[in-house]
């Protein structure tokens, strides 16, 4: 239903239906996880928030950037792997942290940004390795000139926001 108003309140805002597909891939990783985020659109520019919020998780999961902390076993930091270009900021993640915040200046379609950075599990005694069903929950939430649209991951480590309309 959330999802439905933000849609109707997006088309006043742009003065015609909005067609954006935002998706959010996670990759399980050895040593690092991977979250990819792509759009199937040309219009989407910025600035705009893309937030991953893995406090609803099945998993209950976590991030795990040091050594020390609330992690298990390997630790990877937050590093952007792909579309730096496209990125004018990110929330500093500390160990442990359950959400992150990337601030983009614009998002092609065909030019996708990624990041690596190592997800825990905190439910379960595989605490290192996170599968689909664990991330299943957490949320990715687009936000834009007031307006927020959110998803989350299904049990294929994915989320799509539909709908979310040209960023501008």
């Amino acid at each position: 239903m959330k999802t439905l108003v933000a849609f109707a309140a997006a088309t006043l805002v742009f003065g015609s239906a909005v067609q954006a597909d935002l998706n959010v891939q996670f990759i399980e990783g050895a040593p690092k996880d991977r979250f990819e985020i792509s759009s199937t659109i040309d219009c989407l520019s910025g600035p705009f928030d893309i937030t991953i919020d893995l406090t609803p998780s099945a998993g209950a999961l976590i991030f795990d950037v040091t050594e020390q902390g609330s992690g298990v076993e390997v630790f990877q930091p937050f590093e952007l792997v792909a579309g730096r270009d496209l990125v004018s900021g990110s929330s500093n993640v500390k160990d442990g942290d359950q959400s992150l915040t990337l601030t983009m200046t614009q998002l092609p379609m065909g030019m996708p940004v990624s990041f690596t950075i190592d997800v825990d599990d905190t439910s379960s005694a595989r605490q290192i390795t996170v599968n689909g069903s664990e991330i299943a929950g957490a949320e990715v939430r687009m936000s834009w000139n007031g307006t927020v649209q959110s998803s989350v991951f299904d049990a294929e480590a994915r989320a799509v926001i539909i709908g979310s309309g040209c960023a501008s």
